[in-house]
């Protein structure tokens, strides 16, 4: 908001906080303004401005409160969970807060920067072989939980997952929306809880809008057709035969979770396109270089995802896509590739332009 001069200008948030879970949720939609064709709009949810900076906040504060209310977690009970980052530092801040210790099980393939923020806010991370991929990770916090009587967050099939989304995502949706054209929201799936949560409003108030999924173009599970093999609890049973190794860190483990499974015997998306993580890499620098919205591999691939789509749209069109994370837990993988420390020929240039303080 800017004042009569143009200088900007806050009222802040009309309340105090009671605690930092008190801060999660109410991001916002940001306009692009310089990136895509000019006869539609493109929005971003940038999941970034929760408190520990992806959507996995919403989601790990909801698992840890409802096992409270229902006596699942006990005080001083440790939480176990596998993730690949996000879902892990989201339930590190809860954690944290709430005083319960916490254990991650991690494939070692996951970035480095991940590890170090959850140890920081006091979580111990497990990493197990990235041969064994996401379903590795899986069952070793399975066997810590059963061995020890931990608490297992299971975010792959908890309804405390879909649920969180239902209430807050989509509801921020439908207020930032309304009155407002929307068209398209365009998502890709971790767990599915997004996705899912998401759907179950749109589709009963806002059936207009189509809703596009994404998943990384050498790992279509959703695309091969290949159902997934479950043990009676809904927990994947073993490793999804079209998975493949990729680089859009928190989407698409080695199985479909139960979560996600809502969505597909709902039908709760209208298409499913695949990108390329290259792809993914690429808008990911391109919206931080050209419109200041720093965003991870999965936030670059939606992204991507909403430039085809705005391609082929109708002039006024309305897309909205989701940025789970922010870039900073990727400065070990292909986001930084040739993003150097020290200074480049050109910045060397600027300085010698100059006869002052120049390094040795």
């Amino acid at each position: 908001m800017k004042d009569r001069n143009g200088l900007r200008t806050t009222m802040g948030r009309g309340r105090l906080f009671a605690s930092v879970l008190d801060t999660i949720g109410d991001t916002p939609c940001i306009r692009i303004n310089n990136l895509g064709p000019g006869h539609v709009t493109i929005y971003a949810k940038s999941e970034a401005f929760n408190p520990a900076a992806s959507v996995k906040d919403r989601l790990a504060v909801n698992i840890i409160e409802a096992a409270e209310r229902d006596g699942r977690l006990k005080p001083g009970q440790t939480v176990v969970e596998a993730t690949s980052g996000n879902t892990g530092i989201g339930l590190a801040m809860v954690c944290a807060q709430k005083g319960y210790p916490l254990v991650v099980t991690m494939a070692d393939s996951f970035s480095i920067e991940r590890r170090k923020l959850m140890r920081l806010l006091g979580a111990k991370v497990v990493l197990t072989p990235r041969a064994e991929k996401g379903f590795g990770m899986y069952r070793k916090a399975v066997e810590l939980a059963e061995a020890n009587g931990w608490f297992l967050a299971r975010q792959f099939e908890t309804e405390a997952n879909a649920e969180i989304h239902e209430a807050t995502t989509a509801r921020e949706i439908m207020s930032d929306f309304d009155g407002q054209r929307l068209d398209y929201f365009v998502t890709g799936y971790g767990t599915g809880g997004t996705l899912s949560g998401v759907a179950r409003v749109l589709r009963k108030e806002r059936p207009e809008t189509k809703i596009v999924l994404s998943e990384p173009a050498n790992a279509q599970l959703l695309g091969s057709g290949v159902s997934q093999t479950r043990t009676t609890e809904g927990a994947p049973a073993v490793s999804h035969p079209a998975f493949e190794p990729h680089p859009i860190q928190g989407w698409t483990p080695d199985f479909i979770p139960l979560v996600l499974q809502e969505a597909l015997d709902n039908g709760y998306f209208d298409e499913l396109i695949p990108i390329p993580g290259a792809e993914g890499v690429k808008w990911a620098r391109e919206l931080a270089r050209r419109e200041g919205i720093f965003t991870g591999i999965s936030g670059g691939s939606t992204f991507a995802v909403s430039l085809q789509l705005a391609e082929r749209a109708a002039a006024g069109s309305v897309i909205l896509c989701m940025l789970p994370d922010t870039g900073e837990r990727y400065m070990s993988t292909p986001l930084f590739e040739g993003i150097e420390e020290g200074m480049s020929d050109e910045e060397r240039a600027i300085s010698l332009s100059t006869p002052g303080y120049q390094m040795g």
